[in-house]
């Protein structure tokens, strides 16, 4: 009798290691429909904050709903979500803040490249090419998705930037413009209703991207009305986003 292939996708959990903050991550790895029945190998997105990315049964208001979507969406991408706590302002900025600190992104990221990216790509089917690695996030999550993307395209070939908070540092926009090229695609998302900054500042950097990408294909940005800073915004548009970023 044939075993019946699932129509949904499953989660792994794992802990591994950060030697970079001498602490441990948990890690939620989605896997899509079919996997463990098939051969295939697949793109992955690297999404920050997994704790709200998947089911949260706690506080369901602060979870994206991911799992449910990619099921939907009959996703062909493994999600690999990355725990936050307490120290995520500090993990993903890259610059500090007078008030707010921060400023230990490239230690994060070299936790993501260097442990992470090696672990997901021997233990499970991936593509591990840039064009098939995405680097996803919302809020901090977005701005480091985005300075990822530019600052290590070798690795990141898409990145997903929700509500970029470039509000966080100056450096950001001359980190930017130090960048000649941009071979990376970019895929923005804000609403109208976050803060008074976040549509300018979103908007200011994107006038600094369109003179350095090689084609202006490789930027997608939408503005969603009556959209704030908050989870409902971000699994509202979680859908369109991966189907720009997957490109299906």
């Amino acid at each position: 009798m044939d075993t019946a292939v699932s129509t949904k996708g499953s989660i792994q959990e794992f802990t591994i290691p950060v030697p970079q903050f001498n602490t441990h991550k948990h890690i939620w790895a989605y896997l899509p429909a079919g996997y463990a029945e098939s051969t295939q190998r697949f793109p992955v997105i690297y999404m920050h904050d997994g704790q709200n990315v998947f089911d949260q049964v706690e506080n369901p208001k602060r979870e994206w709903h991911v799992e449910e979507k990619l099921n939907d969406l009959h996703s062909e991408a493994i999600i690999i979500g990355i725990e936050h706590g307490v120290h995520r302002i500090d993990e993903m900025t890259p610059y500090a803040n007078d008030t707010h600190g921060g400023g230990h992104a490239d230690d994060y990221l070299d936790f993501i490249i260097n442990t992470l990216k090696p672990y997901t790509d021997e233990n499970f089917r991936t593509l591990p090419k840039p064009e098939n690695t995405t680097i996803f996030g919302s809020s901090v999550g977005g701005l480091i998705s985005f300075y990822a993307a530019l600052k290590y395209p070798e690795i990141f070939g898409n990145a997903g930037v929700f509500s970029p908070s470039f509000w966080f540092s100056e450096e950001i926009y001359a980190f930017a413009e130090q960048t000649e090229t941009i071979t990376s695609r970019l895929y923005f998302m804000a609403g109208d209703r976050e803060s008074n900054a976040m549509l300018p500042d979103m908007k200011r950097m994107e006038d600094v991207l369109r003179k350095r990408v090689k084609h202006a294909s490789q930027i997608q940005k939408k503005v969603v009305h009556n959209g704030q800073h908050n989870e409902k915004l971000w699994r509202k548009e979680f859908a369109e986003a991966y189907r720009w970023l997957m490109n299906v």
